[in-house]
C-alpha cells in the first residue's frame, strides 16, 4: 500500500521533518544522552504525524444502495434514541464514533445526497465521550437529504482536537463515501439517523468511514 499524506498535515509533517533533522545533526555533532532522548522525542513525533495524517483510498464496492456508510474510522460509543433540536427537531437514532488519535481523520459522506444545512459552532473542548460534548463543544453540523430522508452528520472537537475543517457548502452533492470534512487529531462524529433505520453495528464495534455499513433505512 501506497503511503498518502492528508492535505491537511502537510505543514505539521514538514515542521516534525525540520525539527528532527535539526536534532540529528545536533545529535551528530554533540553526541550525548541527552542529544539521544531528544532525537528519539523528534522521531517519535514525526512518526505520531505520518500516523495521524494518513490518507488511505477509500472505495465502497456497492452502488446505490439504501445501506448506510460510517463518517468516520474508530469505535462506536453510543447507540440511542433522543431528540434532535438544531435542525431535526425530532427524535431520533444517535450512533456515535469516537475517533482515537491513531485513527484517520477524514470524515465521510454516509449516503449519496444534497447538503441542505450546514453550521460551524465554536464552543468548548470537553472530552470526546462526554454526553454534553455535542452539544457544547466545538462542532460542525451538516444535513444530507436523501429523497425525502434527512441524516444529520456532526463533527466534534475535544480535549485533544481543535480544529475541524469542512471541504462542503449548502447546494452541495455528494456521493456517497465523499470526503466532506477532517477532525485534526481526532474525537468524534456524531450521525443522527431516522427511527425506522436499522443499526447493523453495535457499541464497541470499530468501523471504517466510507467503508463499514453500519445502518439501513427505508428511502421514501
Amino acid at each position: 500500500m501506497i503511503y498518502r499524506l492528508h492535505k491537511e498535515g502537510k505543514l505539521y509533517v514538514a515542521a516534525a521533518i525540520i525539527i528532527t533533522i535539526v536534532f540529528a545533526l545536533l545529535l551528530f555533532f554533540f553526541f550525548s544522552i541527552y542529544t539521544i532522548i531528544l532525537f528519539g522525542l523528534c522521531f517519535v513525533l514525526l512518526s505520531l504525524m505520518l500516523i495521524f495524517f494518513r490518507n488511505p483510498k477509500r472505495i465502497h464496492v456497492v452502488r446505490d444502495t439504501d445501506l448506510i456508510l460510517a463518517p468516520a474510522d474508530g469505535k462506536v460509543v453510543v447507540i440511542e434514541k433522543t431528540f434532535e433540536p438544531e435542525y431535526l427537531k425530532s427524535e431520533v437514532i444517535q450512533v456515535s464514533i469516537f475517533m482515537s488519535p491513531l485513527n484517520v481523520h477524514s470524515n465521510r459522506s454516509p449516503v449519496a445526497g444534497d447538503v441542505v444545512y450546514q453550521q460551524y459552532h465554536p464552543g468548548e473542548y470537553l472530552v470526546a465521550w462526554h454526553p454534553k460534548s455535542s452539544e457544547l463543544n466545538e462542532r460542525n453540523t451538516l444535513v444530507i437529504k436523501r429523497y425525502q430522508n434527512m441524516i444529520l452528520v456532526r463533527q466534534i472537537a475535544g480535549k485533544v482536537a481543535r480544529k475541524i475543517v469542512s471541504y462542503t457548502q449548502v447546494g452541495a452533492t455528494l456521493t456517497r463515501g465523499e470526503e466532506f470534512g477532517f477532525i485534526k487529531f481526532g474525537s468524534r462524529v456524531d450521525l443522527f439517523l431516522p427511527v425506522e433505520t436499522t443499526i447493523l453495528v453495535k457499541i464497541g464495534d470499530t468501523v471504517k468511514g466510507g467503508i463499514t455499513d453500519i445502518a439501513k433505512f427505508k428511502f421514501k
